[in-house]
């Protein structure tokens, strides 16, 4: 089974009305993120990939991210709880509407043309091809984490 690619229009399209049937109600099934927090996490790496968001290279990066890295975009489902990189984890309040908002608009923005070739920071340089796939897997799997 291959990976979905995020710049297919008719996969960002389901990624998008699955988005759309979160609620501020809606409960996680793993995790300790709510359905708030999951939307901001979810546009970190997204504005990583785009630029808007400069994050440094973890120490853990530098070691085991080349390795890595087949994980993020290879057939396999990331399993629940695996370690988050810290500049990735939100823990503070969010107002849904505003994070549901800016992650539509994030998934909306990201196409070929406005990755900027930013190095991930735990998995390093990445291909956009690479970009699409991880950001696919990505977004399936915390979508999946609350039931949609």
């Amino acid at each position: 089974m291959e990976v979905k690619d995020l710049f297919d229009p008719a996969v960002k399209q389901d990624i998008l009305n699955r988005v759309n049937k979160l609620t501020p109600e809606s409960k996680n099934q793993w995790g300790k993120m709510n359905a708030s927090q999951m939307l901001a996490h979810c546009c970190v790496p997204l504005g990583v990939a785009e630029g808007k968001n400069k994050l440094k290279r973890s120490f853990m990066g530098f070691v085991f991210g080349r390795m890595a890295r087949p994980m993020l975009y290879n057939e396999k489902p990331f399993k629940r709880g695996l370690p988050t990189d810290g500049s990735f984890i939100v823990k503070d309040p969010r107002d849904f509407n505003t994070e549901k908002q800016n992650l539509v608009g994030r998934i909306n923005d990201f196409r070929e043309d406005t990755l900027v070739g930013e190095k991930h920071p735990f998995f390093g340089k990445l291909t956009k091809e690479q970009w699409s796939k991880g950001m696919y897997k990505h977004l399936d799997h915390h979508l999946q984490q609350f039931g949609v």
